[in-house]
């Protein structure tokens, strides 16, 4: 009884600094995502926060909601119109990981992101569904305050809709792959040295995106190279250093974004991230899964041989038992 008493306020200190941890990471991310805002300062291509919200409720609970909503608040207060249509827009930003959430766990989604049908759980429930909810709410709330013009709504809501689905297929994975990191301490020289180039040649693709050059499209052999040497621990932070390369191209008007106009710029951009979100995942998870696939076989294959080693290796002999009524039976059949 005295240790459960004492538990219950270790326990609910635990979960305010979980809370409190959450709200940082939110606030602080949403700060760095509006670095890149489109439209009416208040909307991204890229919504980090959103993605680090679904992986505190997967990694967390969804005891950590009060933290999200706190962090939806601070973020949005100073940029306005009111204090009640920030209320109604932080209530879309925290409803929405929460549906999404609510979807994974009645999918069967693994945070281990072991398998296919998790990452494909994770892009279209995690990302393109649950965030209907908060680019919906957002962008209403907008139009209704008179802060956007019904013609506007469109528009708007894409971006928001794709800010905040960006946001998952990107921080989500890194997150959750991140609990799980650990430092590859037997691995071979050839190995680091591979992935140092991998990381170089992330930068120079860096420089390729946001140079004058419209050559987006060399990423996707750099996507490759790390999904399949590297598998998921290589592709997603690989996708999402890409894609915010392609975030500051966008928002400099340079290489393919030079020239055109917001829809235009968006489209390009939110394809673009889109592939290179999906290829890292899908292609990940797929190398994954037959590296999984190939050591299990490996393992029964291993197991098959010790087990006919020892028989080969045992003395033992068959015996067959014959039943006394079977005997005197055959005894006294006729010859």
């Amino acid at each position: 009884m005295t240790v459960a008493r004492h538990a219950w306020p270790r326990r609910g200190g635990l979960v305010a600094m979980q809370i409190c941890a959450v709200a940082a990471l939110y606030y602080g991310s949403g700060q760095l995502g509006l670095l890149q805002q489109l439209v009416r300062g208040q909307v991204t291509p890229v919504w980090p926060p959103s993605g680090i919200a679904l992986a505190g409720l997967l990694l967390l609970g969804p005891r950590v909601w009060p933290g999200i909503a706190l962090g939806a608040f601070l973020t949005n207060i100073s940029l306005g119109p009111s204090v009640l249509p920030v209320l109604a827009i932080a209530a879309g930003n925290t409803l929405a990981p929460v549906c999404s959430y609510a979807l994974l766990r009645r999918a069967g989604f693994h945070n281990e992101l072991d398998r296919l049908r998790d990452a494909l759980a994770l892009i279209f429930l995690g990302a393109f569904t649950g965030m209907l909810v908060s680019s919906t709410t957002g962008t209403g709330t907008l139009v209704l305050t008179g802060v956007l013009d019904t013609g506007d709504f469109w528009p708007t809501w894409s971006v928001w809709w794709t800010g905040d689905a960006m946001g998952v297929l990107t921080v989500t994975p890194l997150l959750l792959l991140l609990r799980s990191a650990h430092w590859p301490g037997n691995a071979s020289p050839g190995r680091w040295a591979e992935g140092f180039l991998l990381l170089a040649a992330t930068v120079c693709v860096g420089f390729l995106e946001t140079s004058t050059t419209p050559l987006l499209f060399v990423a996707f052999p750099l996507l490759i190279w790390a999904a399949f040497r590297f598998q998921l621990a290589g592709a997603v932070p690989c996708a999402l250093a890409v894609s915010t390369f392609a975030i500051i191209a966008a928002a400099q008007n340079t290489g393919p974004f030079a020239g055109h106009d917001l829809l235009t710029k968006m489209i390009t951009l939110q394809a673009f991230n889109g592939s290179a979100a999906l290829t890292a995942l899908l292609l990940g998870v797929a190398v994954s899964e037959r590296a999984r696939a190939a050591q299990e076989i490996a393992l029964a294959v291993g197991r098959l041989a010790t087990m006919t080693t020892r028989i080969t290796a045992s003395d033992h002999r068959p015996t067959f038992r014959v039943d006394e009524g079977e005997r005197a039976s055959r005894d006294t059949a006729p010859k």
